[in-house]
């Protein structure tokens, strides 16, 4: 099973409302292994942001399973803007899994647009890969939602992503970023 996945990225530290607290890492580290393990995932497809992201292309790693990461922009920028600007030291953890990531050769890099406009690009260009990976190598894709369940409004990009996976006729599962 090819996984596609989009999540949360940890609260800021001002967040006054809690979608991803930086004090719930470990346990959706434990509900991501398990997603990825009762899924009999062999691969995974996401982007590289503090969080959801890098939580699972670490557990990924640990599992021997294939990841492909998909970005926005280059990489120092969307290091900027998406990993080291949030509480957690998620800067050594996604400069290890990028070396490793672009080393296979998985990883890809969108054109430069936009930051709003790249982010719903990324998420198409997740699916799109994950779909081109699993007629490859003849697997069933499956997409994954690491949040809190709830949309923060219009243009909320994790939302998009599972909009998008259920409009190809994808399965759609949940895992929370919340002591739920």
């Amino acid at each position: 099973m090819i996984i596609a996945l989009a999540g949360r990225r940890v609260d800021a530290a001002d967040s006054k409302e809690p979608r991803f607290p930086l004090v719930n890492v470990a346990l959706v580290r434990e509900r991501v292994r398990a997603m990825l393990k009762e899924q009999s995932a062999t691969a995974l497809v996401c982007a590289a942001a503090c969080g959801a992201d890098l939580i699972a292309l670490e557990e990924a790693g640990s599992l021997k399973l294939r990841r492909r990461v998909v970005l926005p922009f280059e990489r120092r920028r969307f290091r900027q803007t998406s990993v080291i600007d949030r509480p957690g030291n998620w800067g050594p953890i996604y400069d290890r899994i990028l070396n490793q990531v672009d080393e296979a050769k998985d990883l890809v890099v969108l054109e430069s647009m936009p930051e709003q406009d790249a982010y719903l690009a990324a998420n198409h260009g997740i699916l799109g890969e994950a779909d081109i990976m699993a007629q490859q190598r003849r697997e069933l894709v499956k997409a994954a939602l690491v949040w809190n369940g709830e949309s923060r409004g219009e243009r909320d990009i994790t939302e998009e992503f599972g909009n998008e996976a259920r409009r190809r006729g994808w399965p759609v599962v949940e895992v929370s970023t919340l002591n739920r």
